[in-house]
């Protein structure tokens, strides 16, 4: 098998890949994550993961590279990663008792193809309380995630349904993760 990295330095992408079996290398992009003005959620994910995916393959132009981008949909608004309490807070009270879009762009690339997808789950998120904000913010477990909250972790307590692919709302869905990999050759 070719060199595979992924341009990613979350541990649950990580985690991820590995369920698969694959021996990869890890090398993180410094990307601007800034959103564009009138930039869906979707177009978003998809611009990131393919820009994470440009840049890796500068340094690493013989390699094949995966990367993504995961962030949450709401009303138009994409929620990512909580700067503080008070941010984390604001984010739940937008989803809490109701759904919300999970999206993540996906890219695979090699030296002479790209190709990239984007993928929605839905998920619903119970009705939060300031005290179940408060004991799920001191958890720690918030931090650095996309809408402050991992469905891996504590906060499946609060999640009754998803409607479409689990490890998409982890931050990398496998399946078609896997469909891209095969796309150029990468795996039987």
């Amino acid at each position: 098998m070719a060199h595979l990295i992924l341009a990613s330095s979350s541990p649950r992408r990580r985690e991820l890949l590995q369920q698969l079996g694959l021996e990869f290398e890890i090398y993180s992009p410094d990307i601007d994550e800034s959103v564009l003005p009138n930039e869906s959620v979707a177009a978003y994910v998809e611009r990131l993961a393919r820009v994470k995916a440009d840049a890796v393959a500068e340094h690493y132009p013989d390699a094949i590279i995966i990367a993504a981008d995961t962030s949450l949909g709401v009303d138009n608004e994409i929620l990512g990663k909580p700067e503080s309490k008070q941010h984390a807070f604001a984010m739940w009270a937008k989803i809490s008792g109701r759904k919300h879009d999970v999206f993540s762009g996906v890219c695979v690339r090699t030296k002479n193809e790209k190709y990239s997808i984007v993928v929605r789950t839905q998920v619903e998120f119970q009705s939060l309380t300031t005290p179940d904000m408060e004991s799920y913010w001191a958890t720690g477990e918030p931090v650095g995630k996309a809408g402050g909250y991992a469905i891996q972790g504590i906060a499946a307590r609060y999640i009754p349904a998803i409607q479409g692919s689990y490890s998409n709302v982890v931050g990398l869905p496998l399946y078609e993760t896997v469909q891209l990999l095969q796309t150029v050759k990468a795996l039987n």
